[in-house]
């Protein structure tokens, strides 16, 4: 179970970043070509999921080169996501012409936001989304330990320094992008020159009320948007060396073929598998975007189930049989333990309601459904067939590399 959520979590959040990355480019492309209320090109659905694709097709040919080159794109984007923050906070608030409060900024609830929601507490409940979402996959130094030195040790202190360093450059960026929301409706009107994609349009008006042109915003949008592809190819990188990890204990389908690498120790197979299970995924925007949405759910709902499930194990069944590692948080790791395990299943209760009044069918939150259809498919798979068979984890130290 624990691996079905992990994996599926993490296509899912290949797919949805890279498929953010799709339609940011396409926003970048429509006001470059004038805006949407001057006749700029808008990208349909079709030319989304094309770029989607092409993408990919990079990602996947990146993850494809030799370790070393993957650790040299890793160090690029380490760079480019730290200074391009700072560069974005600074930048956009010294811009913009018109700034908002302080009491704006910390105490202000969009209750007019079309959607039939006017509870403050639900609003603030419902805004623990992104955060959440934001705060997935940095697992991936655990997915990279067998390419880590002293993994035991440099793992956890990766997955601790990524959150860390999220917290205080991300609290600092949102400050000062916040500092210049004037005009929440404007943002948020789907006839706005970025065609509803309100962070865009926040860039663009910033530099279009100073100078008379929104070129600069659309350069700030390309910062952004490198860094999100960045993002995109770790999680592909993640991804390949999780199904490599399970082909390995004959936990997926065709595991002798997943993982097989190639004369540069790369799960080959394994790297573009995931990259087209994460085209496939994006196929469902062309029927219907709330079932692409309800598709996702599952990048943070799966992912964190994947989390709590071994440390709820941890803290009850081998509370006292569990033999810590170099690294461990000592006589506090029960409670934190515990801590973590109630906090899921707060943001999984969260993730599954509405977030649009009246429901319907068009606006009904169906991540129950999607993770709940998860939950029957690998209970099912288990009880019918894997049990027979699946042995649990093969440990490989001391073991060749199946080149």
């Amino acid at each position: 179970m624990i691996f079905l959520y992990n994996i599926v979590g993490q296509w899912a959040v290949t797919t949805s970043v890279n498929f953010s990355l799709a339609q940011l480019i396409g926003v970048i492309i429509l006001l470059s070509t004038g805006g949407k209320n001057e006749g700029g090109y808008e990208a349909s659905k079709y030319m989304i999921l094309v770029i989607h694709a092409g993408l990919l097709l990079v990602h996947a040919i990146i993850n494809s080169l030799p370790i070393s080159w993957l650790s040299f794109f890793g160090q690029i984007a380490a760079a480019w996501n730290i200074l391009g923050v700072f560069f974005l906070m600074i930048c956009i608030p010294v811009v913009a012409k018109e700034r908002a409060s302080a009491e704006f900024v910390f105490t202000h609830f969009n209750t007019d936001n079309g959607v039939g929601i006017s509870s403050k507490p639900y609003i603030f409940l419902i805004g623990l989304l992104m955060s959440q979402y934001t705060l997935t996959g940095y697992d991936a130094s655990a997915h990279m330990s067998e390419e880590t030195k002293s993994a035991d040790i440099n793992g956890p202190k990766g997955i601790i320094s990524s959150i860390g360093i999220s917290v205080i450059v991300g609290w600092g960026y949102l400050l000062g992008i916040t500092f210049t929301v004037t005009d929440i409706p404007q943002l948020l009107s789907p006839d706005n020159d970025a065609g509803g994609y309100a962070i865009a349009e926040m860039f663009y008006q910033a530099f279009k009320s100073r100078y008379g042109s929104g070129t600069g915003g659309i350069i700030c949008l390309l910062v952004v948007a490198v860094a999100i592809f960045f993002c995109a190819m770790s999680s592909l990188t993640s991804n390949s060396r999780m199904v490599y990890a399970f082909s390995r204990d004959g936990a997926m389908p065709l595991s002798s073929l997943w993982h097989k690498v190639n004369q540069h120790e790369v799960p080959i197979y394994a790297v573009w598998l995931s990259s087209f299970i994460a085209f496939c995924m994006a196929l469902t925007s062309l029927g219907s975007i709330v079932a692409f949405q309800a598709m996702t759910s599952i990048a943070v709902i799966g992912l964190y189930i994947a989390y709590a499930l071994p440390i709820f194990f941890r803290v009850t069944l081998a509370r006292k049989s569990f033999v810590p590692g170099p690294f461990n948080l000592g006589r506090y790791g029960v409670v934190i333990g515990w801590i973590s395990v109630l906090w899921v299943i707060t943001i999984s209760v969260l993730f599954s309601l509405p977030v649009a009044y009246p429901i319907t069918d068009q606006t009904l939150n169906y991540t129950p459904v999607a993770v709940g259809g998860l939950f029957i498919v690998v209970v099912s798979y288990w009880i019918v067939n894997a049990r027979y068979w699946f042995k649990g984890p093969v440990t490989n130290v001391g073991t060749p590399s199946n080149v």
